[in-house]
């Protein structure tokens, strides 16, 4: 009966072995991985929307994250009044603004 069912022995006493560096090598590898593609660009897009929000002044022309684009009429700390047409003008969070576009993409 051993061909169909094999005989279940004993296990012998195993060397207790320590982890090793080289079992954490791929989670180190999966970590570097993870730095390179994903938190590198997202940490440099940042820093650039950061210096552009800074950057803003009156009369430069924007364009929301909801897509608006417009001409900014007053700055404020944390708070920018956007131009859209003649006689509307929104108030937008300065962290809203998307894009500054180049001048003369905005026509009344």
């Amino acid at each position: 009966m051993d061909f169909i069912i094999a005989n279940a022995f004993a296990q012998t006493a195993a060397e207790s072995q320590s982890p090793g560096i080289g079992q954490f090598i791929p989670l180190i590898l999966l970590f570097v991985v993870f730095y390179i593609f994903l938190i590198r660009p997202q940490m440099k897009r940042q820093k650039e929307h950061t210096r552009m929000i800074k950057a803003l002044e009156v009369e430069d022309e924007v364009v929301t994250n909801g897509g608006l684009l417009g001409k900014i009429k007053e700055l404020d700390e944390s708070f920018l009044k956007i131009e859209i047409t003649k006689e509307v003008a929104v108030k937008v969070q300065r962290q809203a603004i998307a894009q500054v576009v180049p001048k003369g993409t905005y026509k009344k």
